[in-house]
């Protein structure tokens, strides 16, 4: 990140330098003495979260518009299926059975990738998570198409690291989940939702609730493995219960294959139109 600007004043990464060169006494070690940006403590406050959220806000943001990230295709899904070339480590036999998705989002990416590539490589970038599963088959598979993927991690209790095949200048990390969640959709021109659990969950119906209300414009929305998502969401008792409209059933469309998912893209309608709130939701 560079800053070719022309300015009067003195640059803070110089004052940041001398800074540690002061005289060693009392007052220079007292920590109200330390530079506000440069001072970690400082910057741990809790009155200073509001500075925290926009610094992750802006990072990211900063560094995909200086990669000339124009538009993204999200990848959600689970970080417990495995490839199927190692499905014997699955835990259950059912989540050994999901080992095609690995594959499918695989092949996905790579074919999206490839695509977009033809025109610079700058539209339809893969991201996910950054995590392992059908996150780390996505960038796995933006790899093999010898093009960029991002990975949007984030710090969890248990250790982790993103996976290896994420974009290394492309990769960050997280403390809030909702401002990462924002990154996702910020430039997504499709979102394609795999199996998986909480996560996965909970990123699929933000996205489809900011459709559903207006907040974002229609995309393309697509669910991958029929079977899976219908076992798991009762969506037509929501629409005869009133909750949701059967017009909201319309925002998504399965998919099972990659091939599936691409000529889905290439003839949905209603892309980049903005719904109306709905009444009494």
């Amino acid at each position: 990140m560079t800053d070719d600007r022309k300015h009067p004043f003195r640059d803070s990464h110089e004052d940041r330098e001398s800074a540690s060169h002061i005289p060693d006494t009392p007052q220079t070690r007292a920590p109200s003495y330390a530079l506000a940006f440069a001072d970690e403590d400082f910057m741990y406050r809790p009155e200073l979260r509001p500075v925290r959220l926009q610094l992750e806000l802006l990072k990211p943001e900063l560094l995909m518009n200086e990669a000339n990230i124009t538009s993204t295709i999200v990848l959600f899904g689970g970080a417990r299926i495995p490839e199927p070339e190692k499905k014997e480590t699955a835990r259950t036999e059912a989540l050994a059975d999901l080992t095609r998705y690995y594959a499918q989002a695989r092949l996905f990416a790579r074919m999206i990738t490839a695509k977009s590539m033809k025109t610079g490589g700058t539209d339809n970038v893969i991201v996910t998570g950054g995590g392992p599963g059908v996150m780390e088959a996505g960038n796995r598979g933006a790899a093999e198409a010898g093009g960029r993927s991002i990975g949007l991690n984030i710090v969890l209790p248990h250790e982790q690291a993103p996976n290896i095949y994420v974009t290394p200048e492309l990769c960050f990390n997280f403390h809030y989940f909702g401002i990462r969640k924002m990154h996702f959709l910020m430039r997504a021109s499709a979102v394609c939702i795999f199996p998986g659990g909480f996560g996965t969950l909970d990123e699929m119906f933000e996205a489809l609730t900011l459709i559903q209300t207006g907040r974002m414009e229609q995309i393309p929305f697509l669910l991958f493995g029929r079977e899976f998502w219908e076992k798991i969401i009762n969506w037509d008792a929501l629409a005869d219960a009133g909750v949701i409209s059967d017009e909201d059933l319309k925002l998504f469309r399965y998919v099972e294959t990659a091939d599936d998912a691409i000529a889905a893209l290439e003839n949905w309608e209603g892309k980049g139109e903005k719904r109306g709130m709905i009444p009494g939701r």
